[in-house]
């Protein structure tokens, strides 16, 4: 009624009450300045120009003059319609994992090298919690099943949960969803942490019986490493080297020369047993990656690559840091034309961690001095120090913070919009087993 008025308006009244209407009413603001307007058309006709002459309009006081420009400024945003744009989606995930590295072994190579590396370059990095079901300090079989799946698991155990029952992994569901899938890695093919994507056996060293439900896997698209004896030298005299390329759809090589990379279903068992170390493999890794992709490349449902650097764990295992500093340095040249590719596709999600630190490294000045670094190993076998992840590529946002190796598989598949699928198990972080005796007391000599 207030702008219905036959009278002149008293234009202080007339904002004040358009915008009481706007806070309390939530009216759309373009709406609430064209009724203004509308008054302002009608006292035009009762007035001459000079009197509607905003520096003459007596009746319009400076708090109206700002409640006017405020209106007229919510109403240009008010009148535009936001429209949220929906994230995009990981079309591709290639996966690496540096088995026995953390953050003292990517340092350590740096440190050796005088170089930066990969490592730097991602825009978004955390830590990962690697506690087993059963210890605080993780083996490569239940680290690689946590990171594979969704399920903390017991020390030794692959593809399955404490109760030994079967886990879901990512390579399973990428290849239910049609993606293709491939495994590059330096050690057995069979070996824990690339068996923790495909075969489900109470214990990490029953080879033989990896090796078999590895040929006969159906979502695996391609697979190289070393391992050749557990396919063609086993005790059941079964060759299943034959027996994939005559029944199982594969075909295998030996070698990572004259490969037919458009084959869909092929094994590279470069070695009967692991690959030799970095210092006399050359470029294999980088090289069985550029392979791998150049496969992938054209999977019309994207991918998932799994690379393990299985090396630097061996190095570590060994306390060898000329080992360790070649594994790290070839670890990073293969992620590198991981991340080119990522880079040049756009739709691609690298991701970077590892199952557990190797040989409790640190990197002192033993004298103290600040001087001279030297790489100082406590021990020969694993430790539960925390391990770091990276990642680059839709959705890496989410690989920051503190978090368990069993949260990273939940954010791939959210990168890659397939957030709901599971395998319907509880979820178990395993905390805790009490499995190892934490001394406090001990004190420095």
């Amino acid at each position: 009624m207030l702008l219905e008025s036959n009278k002149t308006t008293n234009y202080d009244v007339v904002i004040l009450s358009l915008c009481v209407t706007a806070r309390n009413e939530a009216v759309h603001f373009g709406s609430l300045f064209s009724r203004l307007f509308h008054c302002v058309r009608k006292d035009a006709k009762r007035l001459s120009v000079e009197q509607l002459n905003p520096y003459n309009m007596k009746n319009l006081s400076l708090y109206s003059l700002f409640a006017l420009i405020l209106l007229g400024t919510l109403s240009s945003f008010g009148s535009k319609k936001v429209i949220a744009q929906e994230p995009p989606k990981a079309l591709n995930v290639i996966y690496f994992i540096g088995d026995g590295t953390a953050l003292p072994q990517v340092y350590a190579g740096m440190l050796a090298t005088r170089q930066e590396l990969v490592f730097p370059k991602f825009p978004y990095i955390g830590v990962v919690d690697t506690h087993s079901a059963s210890n605080d300090i993780t083996d490569s079989a239940a680290g690689g099943t946590a990171l594979a799946s969704d399920h903390k698991t017991r020390n030794a155990m692959l593809g399955m949960n404490p109760d030994t029952i079967p886990v879901k992994t990512l390579l399973e569901v990428f290849a239910e969803q049609g993606k293709e899938t491939g495994i590059v890695v330096t050690s057995y093919i069979t070996h824990a942490t690339p068996a923790a994507f495909y075969a489900k056996v109470p214990h990490r060293r029953q080879y033989e019986d990896i090796a078999l439900q590895f040929a006969e896997a159906q979502n695996i698209n391609l697979a190289i490493g070393g391992g050749m004896k557990h396919f063609n030298q086993r005790k059941d005299s079964i060759n299943l080297v034959e027996r994939m390329e005559n029944e199982l759809g594969w075909k295998v090589y030996d070698t990572l020369a004259n490969i037919d990379v458009t084959c869909k279903k092929y094994a590279v068992l470069a070695n009967d047993d692991h690959m030799p170390p970095a210092a006399k493999r050359g470029d294999f890794l980088p090289r069985a990656v550029e392979t791998a992709l150049q496969t992938l490349d054209n999977a019309e449902n994207g991918f998932f690559l799994m690379v393990e650097g299985s090396q630097i764990d061996f190095a570590c295992h060994g306390n060898d840091s000329a080992w360790m500093v070649n594994e790290v340095v070839d670890f990073s040249n293969a992620i590198q034309l991981a991340l080119d590719y990522a880079e040049e596709h756009g739709n691609t999600l690298v991701v970077v961690t590892a199952d557990h630190e190797t040989g409790g490294l640190t990197l002192p000045d033993p004298k103290g001095k600040y001087t001279n670094v030297v790489f100082n190993y406590s021990t020969g076998s694993h430790t539960c120090l925390p391990v770091m992840v990276y990642a680059y590529g839709p959705g890496a946002e989410q690989f920051t913070g503190w978090m368990q190796n069993t949260d990273i598989k939940g954010k791939i598949l959210n990168a890659c919009g397939l957030e709901n699928i599971g395998d319907g198990l509880p979820e178990n972080d395993g905390r805790r087993f009490n499995a190892v005796k934490v001394n406090l007391d001990s004190k420095p000599e």
